[in-house]
């Protein structure tokens, strides 16, 4: 698919090609900028993979060709877990990606993307954009030369596939799991065996009983992954990842050289995507979820209250953990837990509680 057919399948329309060529005016006089953009996606993956195609040709419409994008998906030019490498070395300009996967270089990177019992899609954007998480996000990202943006969502998550249906919480006790992130450390406290997968990898090892159990991210992935022919029980709700946020993480001393109207622009699309993805994901996840059911007879299960109270007993052991770790990732770990309690107490008297009632008068419950 080329660029201009990417383009209008993206919903992006004449309006917003007009508004990016009025902000982009000052580029006419300049030289064209490469921007390599490395992403842990397979290509055209619905929701991840296109929201990150999307965020490039918006980068490149937004300054009106001042800065040329090349995109490419997990593999295309480094493997998916290796966009961060490419970009702190500055062998990129940017990665699109989920920044707990490198929790291993640093715990507090977790917070920005998700963590077990953590905040939703509101909740974390009120806290990286008003509640001090962007602040602690650069002074984490300057460490390795990276400057963090939102760049998407794809909200609550699924609990995950299963080949066997779980019961209590000794029936987590040596699977063989793939699943990242502090989720990972907290099933690793269940008992868990963890492996580390990248989404293009899960399939086959499930299917072929490598693994016992997967989580990806919701139905409308998870149907075009085809995890449905691999797994018979599809768990809810998801615990581990309430809301992870996609990130672009860009190489700082590249993005701080360029003129503060281009830099302007590529925060501008990553707003944009940020909201863009996350609409896309509610919009397509519930359609997905009934032909799961409908169509390819997946067993939908509910995990009980006692795994549940498990889940919050093996996170809080995972959290001690992390908050030993360092000064910046105990700061992390209380700013973290200052929007959980403000802003989710708030939504409780809200968001929460208006459903509630909206569900049982029209009998959605």
């Amino acid at each position: 698919m080329d660029r201009r057919s990417f383009i209008k399948t993206a919903g992006i329309g004449s309006a917003g090609a007009a508004a990016a060529s009025t902000l982009g005016a000052p580029a006419i006089a300049q030289a064209r900028t490469p921007m390599v953009i490395v992403s842990s996606w397979p290509r055209d993956l619905p929701g991840l993979g296109t929201g990150a195609q999307r965020l490039a040709v918006r980068i490149e419409e937004l300054t009106d060709g001042a800065i040329a994008t090349e995109y490419y998906a997990a593999g295309e030019r480094v493997g998916a877990f290796d966009v961060f490498d490419a970009v702190s070395s500055g062998n990129a300009q940017a990665y699109h990606s989920t920044d707990y996967y490198w929790k291993g270089v640093h715990p507090a990177w977790s917070y920005i993307t998700t963590v077990p019992f953590g905040l939703n899609y509101v909740e974390q954007n009120a806290f990286i954009h008003w509640m001090g998480g962007q602040e602690l996000w650069d002074e984490l990202g300057e460490q390795y030369d990276i400057k963090g943006f939102l760049a998407g969502n794809n909200g609550v998550q699924m609990g995950g596939w299963f080949n066997k249906e779980v019961n209590g919480p000794d029936d987590f006790r040596g699977l063989r799991m793939r699943i990242p992130g502090i989720g990972g450390d907290m099933m690793a406290n269940m008992g868990v065996s963890i492996v580390t997968l990248s989404g293009g990898q899960i399939f086959e090892n499930l299917i072929s009983g490598a693994i016992d159990a997967t989580e990806f991210i919701g139905p409308w992935n998870d149907f075009f992954l085809n995890l449905h022919q691999a797994a018979r029980y599809y768990y809810w709700p998801g615990v581990h990842e309430p809301g992870a946020a996609m990130s672009l993480g860009v190489n700082k001393s590249w993005l701080t050289a360029l003129p503060a109207w281009q830099q302007a622009a590529i925060e501008a699309a990553c707003h944009e995507e940020n909201d863009r993805m996350t609409a896309e994901f509610n919009a397509n996840n519930g359609l997905y979820l009934s032909r799961l059911v409908n169509d390819h007879g997946v067993q939908l299960r509910r995990f009980n209250p006692e795994i549940y109270d498990a889940f919050g007993a093996a996170a809080e052991q995972t959290f001690d953990e992390i908050r030993q770790h360092s000064d910046l990732a105990n700061r992390m770990h209380e700013a973290f837990l200052h929007a959980r309690r403000e802003v989710g107490g708030w939504m409780n008297i809200a968001d929460v509680a208006y459903l509630q009632e909206r569900n049982r008068v029209l009998g959605l419950e």
